[in-house]
């Protein structure tokens, strides 16, 4: 899988690992919410390794509250037992691969999955190739899938076609982070060898396309349109990247998206609408 980006800076107070979104959480969930007293303990976090009372009595005349010293004690253990807690969550090493523990099964439970081998039959469309190879730049993906598997269109001139027209439009359209030319049309010759050779990986032989630049693909830069994350590069390939690259896809491009995949201004600009 790709990795995921952090929605706040990290910051650590000493000897913990503990960012400031989980800290106002914590804050909240005591009732804190809506006082200046959460921000004040976050800054002073960042010079000392636990909350005191101390500490939170100065928070409180910054933001004009008053606790009993029965009160501040019992925050106080609760906030450094979820430092601790969260230092040691931070401890354990899990592999960027290793997907969230998240799953959703749609089967009802009085319903048997299907079993056996899949099938997988493709509609076949009769398509003949324009005379200006131009005119399939809009052409849906099934008409572009038969073009190339009746070999009317070669992988390599589908890759190079899209290639060009990213070089003409997509400065003005802010679409576009990173091509990924060499890794496309390496991918495109190999296909058609393939394809020469008998072997048809399905509707996706062959067919250009286009990653959000959430996804990380080995050797190309993955920003997640963030300035500080232009150059880092993720010596992986996303699991959708790895997957359509199995089913026969080219990839020709690494697509702007909003800075953190928030809304649509990334750190080059703001991606345009075509339409």
């Amino acid at each position: 899988m790709s990795p995921k980006p952090a929605t706040d800076t990290p910051a650590s107070a000493p000897g913990t690992a503990l960012d400031r979104r989980t800290f106002m959480a914590r804050c909240g969930a005591l009732g804190l919410s809506g006082t200046l007293l959460p921000g004040v303990l976050w800054a002073r976090l960042q010079q000392v390794p636990e909350v005191t009372t101390e500490i939170l009595a100065d928070a409180e005349k910054v933001a004009g509250l008053s606790f009993t010293p029965e009160e501040r004690e019992l925050m106080v253990r609760g906030l450094n037992q979820n430092l601790r807690s969260y230092a040691a969550l931070r401890e354990q090493a899990i592999p960027n691969e290793v997907p969230p523990a998240l799953g959703f099964d749609p089967t009802p439970p009085w319903r048997t999955p299907p079993s056996g081998p899949d099938v997988f039959r493709p509609t076949r469309t009769a398509v003949s190739r324009p005379a200006d190879l131009n005119e399939v730049a809009f052409w849906p993906l099934t008409h572009l899938a038969e073009l190339v598997r009746t070999r009317q269109v070669s992988a390599v001139e589908l890759t190079r076609l899209y290639l060009d027209r990213l070089a003409r439009h997509g400065h003005r359209l802010e679409a576009v982070i990173t091509v990924t030319e060499e890794r496309a049309l390496a991918q495109a010759e190999r296909l058609d060898e393939e394809l020469a050779q008998g072997r048809y990986r399905g509707p996706l032989h062959g067919i250009p396309w286009g990653a959000k630049d959430l996804l990380a693909v080995r050797g190309y830069p993955t920003t997640w349109g963030a300035k500080p994350f232009e150059s880092q590069v993720l010596d992986e390939d996303a699991t959708v990247v790895r997957r359509l690259d199995e089913a026969g896809a080219a990839l020709v491009a690494k697509l702007t998206l909003g800075a953190l995949a928030m809304g649509d201004v990334w750190y080059g600009g703001r991606t345009r609408n075509p339409w």
